[in-house]
């Protein structure tokens, strides 16, 4: 009996849309990543990108836990010397709160060429309103 293998032709991938209001940004960003690397599908491989896109929305409305918004500390570098920028969860929500989810997501995915890839499958919206309706996304509800 042979093993079967995915090819990347016979890969059938889907658009969601999730509502983020009211979810905890931990249980919402790890139950993305793990559709964006494809782990809700029954053919599963680890190196392909058998995932689906997803769209959120209301990334503004995200709740967190604790004293995250306080104390969780977002840190960037620019490359030249001194150039360290530092901002603090509250601000960075209050600004852009898209690039927090994306941050969130990005470090559930794999470290490599394939995380990037499957990075690339997230749209990410502050607001309720998206520009992916061509695509027909349908809504996925994630358990809070």
């Amino acid at each position: 009996m042979k093993t079967y293998m995915p090819s990347a032709k016979n890969i059938d991938r889907k658009w969601y849309v999730v509502d983020a209001a009211g979810l905890t940004m931990g249980r919402l960003t790890s139950q993305v990543a793990a559709i964006l690397r494809g782990k809700n599908k029954p053919q599963f491989t680890p190196f392909m990108d058998m995932g689906d896109y997803v769209i959120i929305v209301n990334a503004s409305k995200i709740k967190f836990t604790g004293k995250k918004l306080e104390k969780k500390v977002y840190s960037t570098h620019t490359g030249q010397p001194g150039g360290k920028k530092e901002v603090v969860c509250k601000q960075l929500m209050a600004t852009k709160p898209e690039l927090a989810v994306k941050h969130a997501v990005k470090g559930m995915l794999p470290k490599n060429a394939l995380g990037r890839q499957m990075f690339k499958k997230l749209k990410v919206y502050a607001g309720a309103e998206h520009e992916h309706q061509a695509q027909k996304p349908e809504v996925l509800v994630i358990e809070a």
